[in-house]
């Protein structure tokens, strides 16, 4: 697969660092595999956006910020079409990371808007999308994806309020191929999350962006046996590269709330856009099944 020639962000070399949680005691990241040494306590305080993260809160489809919203229509020359901009109504805590949201194949923004205020309620500036066209294939949305989270970053209204350096990209189903190919064209973003996705060329092995795959068991158009187990597999060789399978879950499953989705997707945005080292405890050591979903599978530190 073909890497695009242009990057979001500038690579930035600061990898996980001390954050102050319960009172004022400073508690070393649990570093994730392939990752170095820690550095600069001050730039993981000014990335780490609001409290302490607890179990109830990761699974909560409402996080501490309150959220703002605003409408996208299309525009003419533009690289991707209309969408919302979800965002915390707070200037207090700098620049937040931003996030990029498709649908996939006949799907209109509506069935994945759900993540816009839950994604920004939990600090992240989010923009989810409708198509140029619901019936674009995977590659079409991936330059939507980063065209969107590009203009998010550089020109849309909120732009002062976006970390440029700090981006992100999810995708339901086509989208969720999208994703993929869209962290393979930008190795810059800071993680992906493809969520039962779809793609007939299922080996991403060129992919180095931290990638949470979201598959479902039961999902019957996007079979886990033929897309997310092999895409998961061709990613799995390399550090930070993450595989959840849902339980009784279908191919929709992730296009509305659920705790557990919401969890591994809330964690894997804080621990890799936000360098937040405060979520790695919900990710690793592997979380074990529970009756929402069948295995989770991420390198952890030994």
């Amino acid at each position: 697969m073909r890497r695009g020639n242009t990057r979001i962000g500038k690579k930035v070399g600061v990898v996980a660092a001390a954050v102050a949680v319960a009172g004022a005691a400073l508690l070393g990241p649990q570093a994730l595999a392939g990752q170095g040494p820690v550095t600069s306590a001050a730039r993981i305080g000014a990335l780490a956006k609001g409290p302490a993260p607890t179990e109830q809160s990761v699974r909560a489809e409402r996080g501490p910020f309150a959220v703002k919203k605003q409408t996208v229509a299309p525009q003419s020359g533009r690289a991707f079409n209309k969408g919302t901009i979800y965002y915390p109504d707070d200037t207090s805590q700098g620049a937040f990371g931003a996030v990029a949201v498709i649908p996939g194949f006949l799907e209109p923004e509506f069935t994945t808007s759900w993540y816009g205020p839950t994604l920004a309620s939990h600090g992240f500036v989010v923009i989810t999308l409708e198509p140029i066209a619901i019936t674009d294939f995977p590659d079409p949305r991936s330059n939507q994806l980063l065209a969107a989270v590009q203009w998010l970053a550089t020109q849309s209204p909120v732009a002062d309020r976006v970390d440029p350096d700090r981006l992100a990209v999810m995708g339901h189903s086509m989208g969720g191929g999208g994703t993929l190919i869209a962290a393979s064209k930008n190795p810059d973003l800071k993680a992906a999350i493809p969520l039962a996705p779809w793609n007939l060329n299922p080996d991403f092995s060129d992919v180095t962006v931290p990638t949470l795959v979201v598959g479902a068991d039961n999902d019957f158009i996007a079979p886990v046996s033929g897309h997310a187990d092999p895409m998961a597999a061709s990613l799995a060789d390399k550090p930070n590269q993450g595989y959840v399978k849902l339980k009784g879950a279908n191919h929709f499953t992730t296009n509305g709330y659920t705790p557990t989705v919401t969890k591994f997707t809330v964690s894997w945005l804080k621990r890799y856009v936000d360098e937040d080292s405060r979520y790695t405890q919900f990710l690793c050591p592997n979380p074990q099944p529970d009756n929402t979903f069948v295995s989770f599978a991420l390198t952890c530190p030994v």
